[in-house]
């Protein structure tokens, strides 16, 4: 039965209740009843009836028995997806892949120990809906813990996945190392050394990243804590060459390393070969400051090459066969210079305050030990040692600034010089200087991975093999973040534009500046329609506000989404993920 509306010319349409069935061919109706005295509602009602829909009375009213925070799940869980990530993991569905899934959508939504990740997922007593859109239950730590041991056993193969769609023969590849701190002394991995964090002489681990030439990350390393810096470095840059050629297939590419990474020994150790060019085995780095000093005295470099232009190309016997691009950035030397007066004039304050501790009459300080021991404590704080001359005796102390090496130091201010064996038809100087800011990029993955974004830190595992794979979560985790950042830029403070940033800078030595339109957007804090810009962080915080629904309904129960607001849509769209209720 169904309800046909039939037109009339000059009066209102008939509702007719009508019967269909087939003869052969034929199909035949008839006429049960005529419904036109019916109100538009009654008749709606009737028409539900016959779809086979339950309807429910005035008394039995709507509930909402329990409501899930959604939007932000359904955003990075859909990006997740569309990047084809559970895939990458492992082409087959398992409960350890979802789990791993479940650890790398919970650490961008709320960054937390695997405890309280496992009981985020339980959607009875706690959460948001992560658990319901994956269909897990029962989950707890030890779960995650063996999800953790089956990615670690998979790492390899996932980034040599990740290394096939994001990087090809030929391409710049960015490569540093940070420290994360360590809550512990149970894993061989976590050893005090060099602390990157401030956090003092506290346990630690190094971790190496290597990212695609636009920041993208691609893989991931963990090396002990109190390893040696140059040993560490020259650790990392070896396992990074071994990854690109043997795990990735790559034979020509162009590493990016800062100063510190590609030194003399490692460029003369790992990177050289008797032909580099067949080798494949090009880089980029920098040189430190006594080396640019050393050109300078030499006259190889010469300030006046800064007289009509910010960048140059020179040479110099001490590097056969390498480019060396000469550049200054004057808004540099200013920081530089402002920076060193202040350094300076709090190191002279502190060590006129030791002077008149020896010098006063009740308790002097005495002991070449003990003012031995007050002097480095001040000069170790503010690395200005090399900028003063001191004497230390028994029962006095005295300092002055070191001013020719003062105005030595100052004289460099805002240099710098990019080395390299990339051939100039291969990478002109621009293009070389644009490689080598471009770590930059690596720079903010560590930044995002180590803060309240991500949270990499503090590591309580025991395991080494559960630490590389915490690690690799919050790389995987960072990987979805950076393609969301990209996709939601119209909506957040970053520049949409960043081509159009690019063409306006008017030198690649200069500091890197935001486009146009994304200066306008910044100043009046709103998009171009009206929508208040956010961070990833409070955008995220927004979209959680879209709940997932529990309803009651007389005897009948479902879920149903909230309807989402004009930003919420948008930040959808732009991501092209689709809400729904799984």
């Amino acid at each position: 039965m169904f309800i046909d509306i039939v037109p009339n010319r000059s009066s209102p349409p008939a509702v007719l209740l009508r019967e269909a069935w087939r003869e052969g061919k034929t199909i035949r109706k008839r006429t049960l009843a005529n419904l036109s005295a019916l109100s538009p509602s009654q008749i709606v009602a009737m028409r539900r009836i016959l779809r086979g829909e339950t309807l429910v009375g005035a008394e039995d009213h709507v509930t909402i028995e329990r409501s899930w925070p959604h939007g932000h799940v359904a955003a990075v869980l859909g990006t997740l997806r569309k990047l084809g990530l559970e895939t990458i993991l492992a082409s087959r569905p398992s409960r350890e892949r979802t789990l791993v899934v479940a650890m790398i959508v919970a650490r961008v939504i709320a960054p937390g120990s695997k405890l309280a990740t496992a009981r985020g997922l339980d959607a009875d007593t706690t959460g948001n809906s992560l658990g319901l859109e994956l269909g897990l239950t029962d989950v707890d730590a030890d779960a995650l813990y063996a999800a953790l041991d089956w990615l670690d056993a998979g790492q390899a193969r996932i980034e040599a996945r990740l290394a096939q769609q994001h990087l090809v023969d030929g391409a710049l590849l960015l490569y540093d190392v940070t420290s994360s701190y360590f809550e512990g002394h149970s894993s061989p991995l976590a050893k005090v050394g060099h602390n990157r964090d401030g956090t003092g002489w506290q346990p630690q681990i190094v971790i190496g990243l290597l990212c695609s030439a636009e920041g993208c990350p691609i893989a991931v390393e963990v090396f002990p804590g109190n390893t040696s810096d140059p040993t560490t470095l020259r650790s990392a840059l070896t396992t990074a060459l071994t990854t690109a050629r043997e795990r990735f297939g790559l034979t020509h590419v162009v590493f990016v390393g800062d100063r510190g990474l590609i030194t003399d020994a490692g460029i003369t150790q790992d990177l050289k070969r008797d032909d580099d060019t067949a080798d494949g085995l090009a880089w980029i780095t920098a040189l430190r400051a006594p080396a640019i000093r050393a050109l300078v005295e030499t006259d190889a470099l010469q300030r006046s090459l800064f007289d009509q232009q910010d960048l140059g190309e020179i040479t110099s016997d001490a590097y056969p066969g390498e480019r060396l691009i000469a550049c200054r950035n004057p808004l540099l030397a200013v920081e530089r210079a402002r920076k060193r007066v202040e350094l300076l004039a709090a190191t002279e304050r502190d060590l006129a305050a030791i002077t008149a501790a020896t010098a006063r009459a009740r308790r002097p300080l005495r002991g070449k030990d003990r003012i031995g021991v007050r002097v480095g404590r001040v000069l170790g704080r503010f690395t200005m040692a090399r900028h003063f001359n001191y004497t230390i005796t028994d029962d006095g102390f005295t300092s002055r600034r070191d001013d020719a090496g003062i105005a030595a130091d100052a004289a460099l201010d805002g240099i710098s010089v990019i080395r390299t064996n990339v051939p100039a038809t291969t990478l002109g100087a621009t293009a070389v200087v644009a490689a080598y800011k471009s770590l930059a990029h690596v720079e903010r993955a560590f930044r995002t991975m180590k803060s309240a974004d991500l949270e990499v830190r503090p590591i309580y595992h025991r395991k080494d093999e559960r630490i590389r794979a915490h690690v690799f979560v919050c790389m995987l985790a960072y990987y979805v973040t950076w393609h969301m950042r990209r996709a939601l830029a119209p909506l957040l403070f970053a520049d949409a534009d960043p081509a159009a940033a690019a063409a306006e800078r008017t030198s690649i030595v200069a500091p890197a500046v935001r486009s146009n339109a994304a200066l306008q957007k910044v100043a009046r804090r709103t998009t171009d329609d009206g929508t208040p810009l956010h961070s990833f962080r409070t955008l995220l915080r927004d979209l959680a506000t879209l709940t997932r629904n529990a309803v009651r309904m007389g005897e009948a129960r479902f879920q149903q989404l909230t309807t989402p607001t004009p930003l919420q849509q948008r930040a959808f769209d732009l991501l092209d993920v689709r809400v729904n209720v799984s």
